[in-house]
């Protein structure tokens, strides 16, 4: 996939928020998730349900990593009580 100038330019804008990388960010471009704010707006859960829909190998710490970025943090620091309430919701996608 060739990227043109804006799609970098997005891609570049939603690294800058923790967990996510290149790979992700693209990920998240192709569920027209394009800014940091539209996946806070979005939420991690609506986010990786979009993401899993498009690649069913999409792991918990994908859903991790995006509840990281929108609490601005790594994802081993999310609380005890959001790493269950999400290992649950991934569970329940299975």
């Amino acid at each position: 996939m060739i990227m043109n100038r804006k799609d970098l330019n997005l891609v570049a804008l939603l690294t800058t928020l923790p967990n996510i990388g290149p790979t992700l960010a693209k990920q998240l471009q192709a569920v027209a998730i394009t800014t940091p704010e539209q996946l806070k707006s979005t939420g991690s859960k609506v986010a990786f349900t979009a993401i899993k829909k498009a690649n069913p190998h999409a792991c918990i710490q994908l859903l991790y990593s995006l509840q990281g970025a929108i609490e601005n943090c790594a994802y081993p620091q999310l609380s005890p009580e959001t790493r269950e309430d999400l290992k649950q919701f991934f569970r329940s996608l299975l």
